[in-house]
């Protein structure tokens, strides 16, 4: 019986190549993972940031709502800001509660040129545009 030859290798060879080839892929992979967990040690905790969604416009009443959301109380200031992301006014500043909060605007009350909208805390500033 023939032995299995390719390119000039014995089958022994071979499966040791293989077996070398699938040692190192599972080394790699262990070892990204792990990179992966070490890196992610210092992911921010969510309960210490506010949730801003996306501004909703009542046609009916003429306004603007702005929804966001908290785990704990936090003190916040929502602000306007023009295309420079230059701050053009304050619409509303306190202690927010747990759970979800809503500021609601008169459109006639937005300052002019008002481009983006930001909610800031002493560790967070999130922006989205109008």
């Amino acid at each position: 019986m023939m032995g299995i030859n390719l390119v000039g290798l014995s089958f022994t060879e071979i499966l040791l190549g293989v077996l070398y080839v699938s040692l190192a892929l599972l080394v790699i992979v262990i070892a990204y993972r792990k990179l992966l967990n070490y890196l992610g040690k210092g992911n921010p905790v969510k309960e210490e940031y506010l949730v801003l969604y996306t501004v909703e416009v009542d046609q009916e009443n003429d306004e603007y709502t702005f929804y966001f959301t908290a785990d704990n109380p936090k003190d916040f200031r929502l602000v306007v800001l023009n295309e420079d992301m230059e701050e053009i006014g304050s619409l509303d500043e306190g202690t927010c509660t747990p759970g979800g909060n809503i500021v609601r605007l008169k459109r006639a009350e937005l300052p002019v040129g008002a481009a983006y909208y930001c909610i800031q805390t002493d560790n967070q500033k999130t922006m989205k545009k109008f």
